[in-house]
């Protein structure tokens, strides 16, 4: 799977941390007067912070990448000692990933030999951590950077030329809902991870082991207003555009390893009906080919006035 993750040159760091606001998903911690990269399973590869390191210690890299493994990685943490690992474990702690938390502690359990610090206290530090309330980050102060970068990552264009998918109209409406209420503005998100653009996205992260996921074009959750109660409700989510999105060769590789690797059960492809959307499904078509497992895919095309249009399995 290629992925795009950050590398640090230590000899070039100062230890500055100017970096450190940058890292929304606090993937990077300063250490031992470092920058050091706490958890490869957090980087989401954005590079927020590369423009904030006065050295140029942080560089981007694309890679091709192992499915996440957490022995493997507390193998490398334990070189970098006590402080490293504390911040590692406690930050799996913070983000629910209890599976890794485990695999991660008995590997320091049973190379307690490799480690040049008192791993019981390693042990305790964690045990006493209380979750800082990192399901909930990104605030809205921070999400701007992700909402931000990823108008970056586009290439938008506002000609409305002759592509139907970029054709101005107006959309008239009521209202009042179908069902002869009033819509509610308090209707409960149904969002279950963070984050949720397939760039931006870890196939290893523990929400999406065994789980539904949609797949689903960046349009349709603005058009279809039943989108967090009917679709993605017990479900995880990756959030794509087909025709504006750049790298998408990252996006196959993304979805080959949910369906490998996360062994997701199913995947439900949403697009809308302006033929640029269909790309999207194309390119689910084309990971379930190359995946070793088979999985029930679902295509449901949603009209621009919100409205389903199509629904079957593929």
């Amino acid at each position: 799977m290629k992925r795009e993750i950050i590398r640090i040159d230590e000899d070039k760091c100062n230890g500055c941390a100017l970096c450190i606001p940058n890292c929304h998903e606090g993937a990077l911690q300063i250490v031992d007067g470092k920058a050091r990269l706490i958890s490869d399973l957090m980087c989401d590869g954005l590079g927020a912070c590369i423009g904030h390191c006065p050295e140029g210690a942080i560089t981007m890299e694309t890679r091709e990448a192992e499915p996440y493994n957490e022995k493997a990685v507390m193998k490398e943490m334990l070189t970098k000692g006590r402080n490293t690992v504390i911040a590692h474990l406690k930050h799996l702690k913070d983000h629910n990933e209890f599976g890794y938390l485990s695999e991660g502690v008995e590997y320091m359990l049973e190379h307690r030999g490799m480690a040049d610090f008192n791993v019981d206290e390693v042990m305790e530090s964690v045990h006493n951590h209380k979750p800082g309330g990192a399901t909930t980050k990104p605030q809205p102060s921070q999400s701007h950077s992700h909402s931000h970068s990823h108008s970056q990552s586009h290439s938008h264009s506002h000609s409305q030329g002759g592509c139907p998918g970029s054709r101005s109209m107006t959309i008239e409406r009521d209202n009042i809902s179908p069902a002869g209420g009033v819509a509610s503005a308090d209707a409960p998100s149904e969002l279950r991870q963070w984050p949720v653009q397939m760039h931006l996205i870890n196939p290893a992260a523990g929400y999406f082991q065994g789980s539904d996921v949609v797949i689903a074009a960046d349009c349709v959750a603005f058009a279809a207003g039943n989108f967090h109660g009917k679709y993605l409700k017990n479900k995880t989510v990756a959030i794509a555009c087909p025709k504006l999105d750049s790298n998408m060769e990252i996006y196959v590789s993304k979805i080959k390893s949910l369906i490998d690797d996360a062994n997701v059960n199913t995947v439900t492809v949403m697009t809308m009906e302006v033929p640029c959307c269909s790309g999207l499904l194309r390119m689910v078509k084309s990971a379930t080919d190359n995946a070793n497992r088979k999985v029930p895919v679902k295509s449901i095309v949603i009209g621009i006035n919100g409205a389903p249009v199509r629904e079957e399995w593929v």
